[in-house]
């Protein structure tokens, strides 16, 4: 490994690319800096700068504070900002982050910025690159993946709010040794951002969605069917909501949304998770709104959903469940083409510390139903 410098925080040189330049801040950067730091999605996602930012935080950022900003290569302009600092020196590990003010995002600014910060550290001896983001940060996350790191897990308190409290973050890491380019996806974007057989349209769960989820999920019969079957807590279903983003690009989860494909409306949820570690296993969960139920809502989700994640995703197989007395559910499986696999005695936990039977049913590529 080569002599890692006495005092890395920054390059202190340009660093140019074909998208974008990591150059040392400059006086005229003020005004732009000023107006991305108070942009609500940078000033909600890194709590390292003040809120709000004012002109003289500006002057003292540019004079004494971060040493590197992401410029457009053509005009020179401030597009956002990037870090970095030494996490071991020893180890030869790094951390660095970066924001994108509005004007830039949706150009690729931000994974470039990342890639070639990233490719500085690896030349200059650290071997691994950390990014830590909030959980509902999916803007920061999907920058992550393309700049080629890899979601390592879910770090419990590893940040502190403005408010001081502190809150989980989700780390993301690249070694010097890791293939070029994106990094893979467990669980790939919808194609074209939804599914729809034209009567129900299924899209990503997001933060918006948080009051129809409330009430679906406080209903007396999806408390039920819950595992373990609990009243939802507000605060819990917002949280749901605004970090199911994160959880898809991570590749733990797909949540989603059943609508009515002709007005859009919340018809209901449906959602895939892992199995377990190891495991190539998807189990596919829904519940409906009460007006949608009866109209085969259900059966025509699962349906799209099933064949998306068997095709699309490549998982091998998909497993679901109900208890015995759930025989509308287990219908809706069996018109999707799932066959019933086995009766397992006491395979949930139910209320009060209880134990609940479940019908386990499973679905194969070659099972799918046209």
């Amino acid at each position: 490994m080569m002599p890692l410098p006495s005092e890395v925080s920054l390059p202190s040189e340009a660093i140019p690319t074909d998208t974008v330049v990591l150059r040392p801040p400059r006086p005229g950067d003020t005004d732009d800096l000023l107006a991305a730091a108070n942009d609500a999605l940078v000033s909600r996602y890194v709590t390292a700068l003040p809120a709000p930012f004012t002109s003289e935080d500006a002057q003292r950022w540019v004079t004494a504070g971060a040493r590197s900003v992401i410029a457009d290569p053509h005009t020179d302009r401030l597009l956002g900002a990037a870090g970095l600092h030494p996490v071991s020196e020893a180890d030869g590990a790094a951390r660095i982050g970066c924001w994108v003010a509005p004007w830039g995002r949706g150009q690729g600014v931000g994974a470039a910025a990342l890639g070639a910060l990233t490719g500085w550290a690896n030349t200059h001896g650290f071997d691994r690159v950390e990014l830590l983001t909030e959980p509902g940060n999916a803007t920061g996350q999907r920058m992550a993946v393309r700049a080629g790191l890899t979601y390592e897990g879910v770090r419990r308190g590893a940040g502190r709010g403005r408010n001081g409290k502190r809150h989980d973050l989700v780390a993301w890491a690249r070694l010097a040794g890791d293939p070029p380019g994106p990094s893979p996806r467990r669980l790939p974007d919808l194609p074209g951002g939804e599914l729809t057989d034209g009567v129900v349209l299924i899209r990503p769960l997001v933060a918006g969605d948080t009051g129809d989820m409330f009430a679906l999920m406080s209903l007396p019969e999806s408390v039920r069917t819950t595992v373990p079957p609990v009243v939802p807590d507000p605060v819990g279903v917002r949280r749901r909501c605004e970090q199911s983003q994160g959880e898809w690009i991570a590749g733990e989860r797909a949540r989603m949304t059943i609508r009515d494909a002709a007005t859009g409306t919340f018809a209901g949820n449906i959602g895939l998770h892992w199995t377990g570690p190891g495991m190539d296993e998807l189990l596919v969960g829904y519940a409906l709104a009460r007006p949608y139920r009866g109209r085969g809502y259900a059966t025509r989700a699962t349906k799209l959903v099933a064949r998306w994640a068997l095709t699309e995703v490549g998982a091998p197989r998909l497993l679901s469940g109900t208890a015995p007395e759930n025989v509308a559910s287990q219908r809706v499986l069996e018109r999707a083409g799932f066959q019933r696999e086995g009766y397992e005695r006491s395979r949930l936990p139910g209320a009060d510390g209880g134990r609940i039977d479940n019908v386990s049913f499973g679905l194969l590529p070659r099972d799918l139903l046209d």
